[in-house]
């Protein structure tokens, strides 16, 4: 790891304590592959990366980067970035292929194996229950619509827990459950594709109740564990001082942040969305308890701020996103503005009192390429990377209590309906021959970690 990557603005590092746990993150689907083998049954990734037009370019997961036979490779990658923790996630249609009832031996010796391949590289793995990936069946039956769905989380939360939390100590429930609900089930850009508001809203309510009863499932199958909960979030700005557009703002940090914090930290839903929304929650007594069962930690992820104005005749909730000009933005197309990350961590620590704090993804993607010199060059991720671990370290200076910073993503991979165009990755990946090439921003990050933990030694 000794390319020279130029000068480069200093960091605070000395801002970030001794422990602070540096990782990469990934998830199953995005990079596991093997699809059909050894028992796994199909997802509603699989279902919807078959539907025409979902896609693009009609790319799907069937091998998106073959990491469940390449993973000791993949563990090696890890080794030599120095990260100390890895964050992923396991695939409930491999270790329960039906969503509830026979467990799948065969599903969970592979993260058996994976586990023990990161403890003996000196890595420490952070597990993520459910990314996106809900078995087919479960689907069949109404999805996360129906209450079933989150009582067979915690299930499944049980049969996992009860193999890796021998070695296994930090675990999430839920990844970024406002993409399952709102893009899935409102939006129908991702799996399982619907366009319906009573659907999205009631997915929603059950998604953040498996939460709670997975925690729960997780305190009685692991004593000890560290458990929290991944959201993703957006600073909101208005477009303008008119009453109308500041009052969009208010909407679309209700529909984007307030209804995914404030029922985990024992607020309830916002009032003022459930009746923007109009739609009854499917509650019973004692489930705002459960869906705000304590916590270890939160994790954040951070990739980009919102600027609306008042759309009236536009969908919920009737604020539309509003192109801010002459600033910088990724290969998504997504403002680059490291200020909102740490704004989302003084809002986390200040507003929700959270006591831990991990950013568990954050990343940008670029149209990486292999040059003549066989090395991947990405100035723009590096310089991405190095202003939001700045503004990381700012936050700690006024407070944050971060223990820990996952890059997204150690690898290319399957980005969702984006396909295999959009590259994430500190690693570059060949599709066509799975090779893997360390990229210039990979190095970087290397150095950073190296950099800490001698400025931070004894």
């Amino acid at each position: 790891m000794s390319e020279s990557t130029g000068p480069r603005p200093a960091l605070d590092l000395e801002a970030f304590p001794p422990s602070f746990a540096w990782g990469t993150a990934t998830s199953a689907y995005q990079i596991e592959g093997a699809v059909a083998e050894d028992g796994r049954a199909p997802s509603i990734w699989d279902t919807f990366s078959r539907v025409p037009g979902a896609i693009d370019n009609g790319d799907h997961g069937d091998t998106a980067c073959d990491h469940y036979h390449r993973w000791p490779e993949d563990i090696a990658l890890m080794k030599e970035l120095g990260t100390d923790t890895y964050r992923l996630s396991v695939a409930w249609p491999r270790v329960v292929p039906g969503g509830d009832g026979p467990v799948n031996k065969a599903g969970l010796d592979f993260y058996d194996r994976l586990v023990d391949g990161l403890l003996d590289a000196g890595i420490t793995p952070s597990v993520t229950l459910y990314h996106w990936d809900l078995p087919q069946a479960l689907q069949d039956r109404g999805g996360w619509t129906v209450r079933e769905t989150a009582e067979h989380l915690a299930a499944y939360t049980t049969a996992v827990a009860e193999r890796l939390g021998d070695r296994v100590t930090r675990w999430a429930t839920l990844n970024e459950p406002l993409c399952s609900g709102w893009i899935g089930h409102l939006e129908g850009r991702m799996a399982p594709g619907l366009t319906d508001l009573t659907a999205a809203v009631r997915a929603s309510y059950h998604l953040l109740l498996g939460h709670g009863l997975a925690t729960r499932a997780l305190r009685a199958a692991v004593p000890g564990a560290r458990i929290g909960l991944v959201t993703n979030h957006s600073t909101v700005a208005s477009a303008s001082d008119r009453p109308e557009d500041l009052a969009a703002a208010v909407r679309m940090d209700g529909h984007t942040n307030r209804w995914w914090l404030d029922p985990v930290h024992g607020r309830g839903f916002p009032a003022d969305m459930r009746e923007l929304y109009g739609v009854d929650l499917p509650e019973r007594p004692g489930d705002l308890d459960v869906i705000a069962a304590p916590l270890d930690w939160h994790g954040l992820n951070y990739y980009f701020p919102v600027t609306v104005a008042d759309d009236p005749e536009g969908p919920v909730p009737y604020a539309r996103e509003v192109r801010v000009p002459d600033v910088p933005r990724s290969g998504m197309d997504w403002q680059i503005d490291a200020g909102g990350l740490e704004a989302l961590l003084l809002r986390l620590t200040e507003d929700y009192g959270v006591r831990e704090l991990y950013v568990t993804e954050n990343g940008s993607a670029f149209p990486d390429t292999v040059g003549p010199d066989g090395a991947v060059h990405d100035p723009e991720r590096t310089g991405y990377l190095e202003e939001h671990l700045a503004a990381c370290a700012r936050a700690v200076r006024k407070g944050v209590p971060l223990a820990g910073y996952y890059a997204w993503s150690l690898l290319d991979n399957f980005e969702w309906a984006y396909g295999y165009d959009k590259r994430f990755g500190l690693v570059h990946v060949d599709y066509a021959t799975q090779r893997r090439t360390v990229k210039t921003s990979g190095r970087r990050y290397a150095d950073i970690i190296r950099a800490h933990r001698e400025a931070t030694a004894g």
